[in-house]
């Protein structure tokens, strides 16, 4: 890569990411996953650190916004789709402090997260599909 006339990865760049991770995620995920939306954002709202409880913007990397699958009932009418939300200055922050992670293994891990959210996955779920620690 030549660093001396290279820019910051942009909203795009983290998209592109983002969706090859969602395709990676293996077949009983990969289809209902394309259902999800996936939005990238500079950084998140008041609104969306207020539900997780932040204050600080580049603390939340990613976010889950709707109803997780396992606990959705035919009760339930949803407002607006599933989506997940990635926040492009927190992930390449977080980037920048973990020198030796690839972004795009940083963004995949965060998709998964967000996924895990949707689908109602357990640390032991995530574990199979994201072996971060690797």
């Amino acid at each position: 890569m030549d660093w001396a006339n290279a820019g910051a990865p942009g909203l795009a760049d983290i998209e592109a990411l983002a969706e090859a991770a969602r395709a990676a995620l293996p077949a009983p995920f990969a289809g209902p996953a394309r259902e999800v939306l996936l939005r990238i954002a500079e950084m998140a709202d008041d609104d969306m650190l207020g539900s997780v409880g932040a204050q600080d913007p580049f603390e939340l990397t990613g976010l889950y916004d709707g109803i997780p699958l396992t606990e959705r009932s035919v009760m339930d009418q949803p407002d607006r789709p599933d989506t997940i939300w990635l926040f492009r200055r927190a992930i390449l922050d977080e980037w920048c402090e973990r020198q030796e992670v690839p972004l795009g293994e940083l963004v995949a891990h965060i998709v998964v997260h967000e996924f895990a959210h949707h689908f109602g996955w357990s640390d032991a779920d995530i574990a199979r599909i994201d072996r971060w620690w690797e």
